[in-house]
Order: structure tokens, then C-alpha cells, then sequence
């Protein structure tokens, strides 16, 4: 059985202020048995890279992950305003998130380039995930399932049949992000189901283990059915992740 993740991802969200606080009540609420993990899932949180280490410090020790919002795909050198992934393990982050749709679309990055800097996020011992995801006019035009292929093919091309052994997917319907909008369970779940049996093709094994959460819109009142559904392991939650009681009801939905 594949445990359950949970991953928030504040975007360019808030103040050391802010941040300080939402941990701590995050914290609070799972220390108090008000939401309670056990053994099905995991819960990392993404702060904007100048609160890292301040969060690292706080969640140390905590049910609480951290991971990161991007890295480079070098790892060092002349390249003014990146961070390194090696920068990142040294904050003891242990997620980074790659080839989110607002990366993709606002930043241009390519389906090459976040398929290189998935490999130097797995090298340097990072979990990556990997955002994939049409758009409305993608969707629309019945060309889903090619655009997620595409960009689950990019990484695999370019590490082999293993390449997300010790990783993450994250299917995010561009057109969820933000609207208010969500995948039905039943839509959600139909795209979830053939991005296993993509990997399955390359690695069963690796398939068979691989989380793959839901980023579209996930909230406190349609997480638990979203999760209900076979190949859903889990939600990237954006907004809700910057409430402290949405983002523990989220939690709990993923540890039943």
C-alpha cells in the first residue's frame, strides 16, 4: 500500500511573521492529536526560499517535512539568484518542487530543462516533484493525456526506465490552479490511472510505488473525496496550504 502525501506550496506567500505562525499551528495541531497522521501519510511544507532555513528550524524534530519550490539544474556556479540543490539538503529540505505550470508558463522553462533539474535534485538526494498538467484549451482539444506524456517522457528520456523510483508526480489541470475550479474525482482519477501505467510501461516495480498527487484546487471540502480514488496519493495544495485548519483537515483526509 502506498503511503499518502500531503505537500503545501506557499508560492510567493507571506512574511517571516506569517510563516512563523501558520508552522507553529501546524505543529500545534498535530501534537494535540487533532490531526492525526499515523503511519499513511506524510506532510512536507514549501515556503518561498528565503523563509527555508527559519522553517527548517522550526519543523525540526516535527511530523512536518520541508521542501523547496524550484532549483537549478546546475550545481554551482556564475548564475546569479539560483539556488543549488545542494543549498537546499543543507537547509535539511527533503522535497523541491519542479516544472510547476507557473514555472513553466511564466519562467518558459522547457520539459528538457525540468528534466535536468530533476536529475540534479535526485543526485544531490532530494525528492523531486514533478508538476504535469494541460491547460483548458489542452483539455478542451482532447490533447490531455498527450501534453502529461510529454512531460513524464522528457524525464524518462532522459534518465531511463528508473527515473522515478524515489520521486513524486503531481498532476495539476492548469486550468484548476487558482480558479476555484477542480477536477472531478472521476477526472482526476482517469488521468492518475494512466500515468501509472505510463511508468509501469518503463518500470512496473517503480509504478507500483509511485505517489502521485492531485494539484488542482485540492481544499478541506473535496480532499477526502479526491483521495478516495485508487491512484490518488495525495494532494500539492496551493491556497489552502496557507490556512492552518484547511491544510489539517487536508491531512487527516490523507491519513484514513
Amino acid at each position: 500500500m502506498r503511503k499518502a502525501l500531503v505537500a503545501g506550496n506557499w508560492k510567493m506567500n507571506g512574511s517571516k511573521e506569517q510563516a512563523e505562525a501558520l508552522v507553529k499551528e501546524l505543529i500545534e495541531g498535530f501534537s494535540s492529536g487533532s490531526c492525526s497522521l499515523g503511519k499513511q501519510a506524510d506532510v512536507a511544507i514549501c515556503p518561498p526560499a528565503v523563509y527555508l532555513d527559519r522553517v527548517s528550524g522550526l519543523v525540526a524534530g516535527s511530523d512536518i517535512k520541508l521542501g523547496a519550490q524550484n532549483c537549478s539544474e546546475y550545481c554551482s556556479g556564475a548564475y546569479t539568484g539560483e539556488l543549488s540543490a545542494e543549498m537546499l539538503v543543507d537547509l535539511a529540505c527533503q522535497y523541491v518542487i519542479l516544472g510547476h505550470s507557473e514555472r513553466r508558463a511564466l519562467f518558459s522553462e522547457t520539459d528538457q530543462q525540468v528534466a535536468k533539474k530533476f536529475e540534479t535534485a535526485k543526485a544531490s538526494g532530494l525528492v523531486p516533484v514533478l508538476c504535469v498538467g494541460e491547460t483548458l484549451d489542452e483539455r478542451e482539444s482532447g490533447k490531455t493525456l498527450d501534453v502529461v506524456s510529454a512531460q513524464i517522457n522528457a524525464v524518462i528520456d532522459h534518465l531511463g526506465q528508473s527515473a522515478f523510483d524515489r520521486a513524486v508526480i503531481a498532476y495539476e489541470p492548469v486550468w484548476a490552479i487558482g480558479t476555484g475550479k477542480t477536477a472531478s474525482p472521476e477526472q482526476a482519477q482517469e488521468v492518475h490511472k494512466e500515468i501509472r501505467s505510463q511508468v509501469a510501461a518503463s518500470n512496473q516495480v517503480v509504478a507500483e510505488k509511485l505517489q502521485i498527487l492531485y494539484g488542482g484546487s485540492m481544499n478541506a471540502k473535496n480532499a477526502q473525496s479526491l483521495m478516495a480514488m485508487a491512484d490518488i496519493d495525495g494532494g500539492l495544495v496551493g491556497g489552502a496550504s496557507l490556512k492552518a485548519e484547511d491544510f489539517l483537515t487536508i491531512c487527516q483526509a490523507a491519513s484514513r
